[in-house]
């Protein structure tokens, strides 16, 4: 059976033509399992980076200190917050999940995750 001439004038087989479109579609299907699966994981993949600078003690005369969190999609990941002063310094980190953590948390830790967190929306809304 002949459906159309290609570019060469020689007939195609429609047949020919109903098998390219079946390998197509498997190949699309198996494409959109890869994405699927892809999508799934990145859930768990780093998301959003939020970094608080600040002086927690006024004879330091700078921002040392630090608050930095870490979230996947899902805003499960750590803060990280650093302590700094001429006697030393003292680093602590939080476990958070959904966004909060079951200790308290400073003001600029919860800053750095609320930056994590836009940082996050904004690649949302840009497709990126």
């Amino acid at each position: 059976m002949f459906f159309k001439k290609n570019k060469n004038k020689e007939p195609v087989d429609i047949q020919e033509v109903l098998l390219s479109f079946k390998r197509l579609s498997e190949k699309v299907d198996k494409l959109n399992e890869k994405l699927e699966d892809f999508e799934k994981k990145s859930q768990s993949m780093l998301q959003g980076v939020g970094v608080v600078r600040f002086n927690p003690f006024s004879e330091t005369g700078s921002n040392q200190s630090f608050s930095l969190a870490i979230l996947d999609r899902k805003k499960d990941g750590v803060v990280i917050t650093s302590f700094y002063s001429r006697e030393g310094s003292n680093v602590y980190g939080k476990t958070i999940k959904n966004g909060e953590s079951e200790y308290s948390l400073s003001e600029e830790e919860q800053k750095a995750i609320t930056l994590a967190t836009k940082i996050d929306i904004k690649k949302e809304k840009n497709g990126k």
